[in-house]
């Protein structure tokens, strides 16, 4: 049922040494390499909707504020600014952004949920306590509704897009968005784990 609970941050250059991914990212955004961001996109882009969703309701303001950061990011060139840690700097952009929004659309106490949430940015979980709430995920995941429970196991740990879901199933997007987010919202107190296996 699940896929690989982590991504390799190293890969093999043409001469098979073992070069570190976020330092050749870096390195090609520089250059001017789309090719770069969208593969960086497609690495954080699930991950950063899950962090997204601790400041705001729905996948889809989630989705908006993970969107705007990548635009930004590239059209700002604020890459030149990255030397090392692309992660922390990825999910401190989407935190900052999600406060801007929450600033300019809600009159919520932005600097509270700011504090809940900076942590996910900062720590590290220990070894036998991302095993616990692994198992304890796994155990929330199989206690979800088999149509949710099918659509979220699909979206997160087989990587399937949205439409290729509403094709498998023959539903419209939106009613796997509508499905994806309450799947999110009943995993709410996971979000932070799933965070951690997924990026």
């Amino acid at each position: 049922m699940v896929g690989n609970w982590s991504i390799p941050v190293h890969l093999y250059d043409s001469e098979g040494n073992m070069v570190d991914f976020e330092q050749r990212i870096i390195a090609n955004l520089r250059k001017g390499d789309e090719n770069s961001l969208r593969e960086l996109f497609d690495m954080y882009y699930k991950p950063l909707c899950m962090f997204a969703l601790k400041f705001v309701d729905s996948i889809e303001q989630a989705e908006d504020i993970v969107q705007d950061t990548f635009i930004n990011l590239w059209n700002s060139r604020s890459y030149s600014n990255i030397h090392s840690n692309i992660k922390a700097y990825l999910f401190g952009a989407v935190r900052n952004n999600a406060l801007y929004f929450i600033r300019k659309e809600t009159k919520f106490r932005f600097e509270e949920i700011d504090n809940h949430v900076q942590k996910l940015t900062e720590d590290e979980l220990p070894e036998d306590e991302l095993t616990e709430l692994k198992d304890r995920l796994l155990k929330q995941i199989e206690q979800l509704p088999p149509k949710g429970r099918e659509i979220f196991e699909a979206i997160v740990f087989k990587g399937m897009k949205y439409s290729d879901v509403a094709e498998l199933y023959g539903i419209s997007v939106n009613t796997v968005k509508t499905q994806y987010s309450r799947s999110l919202s009943k995993l709410r107190e996971f979000l932070h784990i799933l965070i951690f296996l997924f990026s």
